[in-house]
């Protein structure tokens, strides 16, 4: 098996996340986080064990559970990833093929799980785990318990790298206005926090906010007073648009209570 593998000054708290999940999952041959921003392309962020062959592979043309889980925003669970229809150039012949290196890790390989989430408002991150046994629901509970450690990983791997300072704060503050409305939604809808997700990045979409913007809006429309931010040029102010945007959200959850 082979180490971790980092890439864009992932910080050591995110390697240890990594052993941490595949430790606690039975049977795990290796576990990865991915991450896109921007609309940008889905890339290993930090990888650990089988994981370091498998994720990039998947990304590079064979398919599998961490690209359909980022594309759909839904996890992804498989108990045979040979035997899955969903991916059919995922095979172990083509493994062995293109990856001679892990030949005698690749029979061993079944399963796998994929946890899709954000970590900021514009970018989001894909927890997953390869296994030697069937990927189950309990698996993909086991991401979730990781899963705001992964995304508070990576804003503190962005804050890591040379004048990224900047960055950081966005990113800060996105993902505390992110978390608030996230709240918010939880409250109203007594849905979980995945479904609070979709909630407001549907909302935004199809009312052509931004994410962080309507977020904003939304904790600044229930509390009545301007949401706790920084001052200066960093501050998040929402358009007249994310504010329409917000109490048409509200009156759509309040109805629904």
């Amino acid at each position: 098996m082979t180490g971790i593998a980092t890439r864009h000054g992932v910080t050591p708290l995110l390697d240890e996340l990594l052993v941490r999940i595949a430790g606690d999952v039975p049977g795990a041959l290796g576990a990865a986080v991915s991450v896109h921003h921007r609309g940008g392309p889905l890339r290993v962020a930090a990888a650990h064990g089988l994981s370091t062959a498998l994720v990039p592979a998947q990304l590079n043309g064979f398919g599998g559970p961490v690209p359909t889980a980022a594309r759909t925003g839904e996890p992804v669970v498989t108990a045979d990833v040979y035997a899955d229809d969903r991916w059919p150039s995922l095979t172990l012949s083509g493994l062995l093929e293109h990856h001679p290196a892990h030949a005698t890790d690749w029979p061993r390989l079944r399963g796998i799980a994929a946890l899709p989430s954000t970590w900021d408002a514009e970018g989001a991150l894909v927890l997953s785990v390869t296994l030697d046994r069937p990927a189950t629901e309990e698996t993909v509970d086991v991401l979730r318990r990781h899963e705001r450690l992964a995304a508070m990983a990576l804003v503190v791997a962005e804050a890591a790298q040379p004048d990224r300072t900047g960055q950081m704060l966005d990113l800060l503050q996105s993902r505390a206005a992110l978390e608030e409305a996230k709240g918010i939604v939880i409250a109203l809808r007594r849905c979980d926090p995945d479904e609070a997700w979709h909630t407001l990045r549907r909302a935004s979409q199809e009312c052509n906010v931004k994410v962080r913007e309507l977020a904003v809006a939304l904790v600044e429309l229930l509390a009545g007073a301007p949401a706790p931010q920084p001052d200066g040029e960093r501050t998040i102010h929402p358009s007249p648009q994310a504010r329409r945007a917000a109490r048409q959200l509200l009156r759509t959850l309040e109805r629904r209570r």
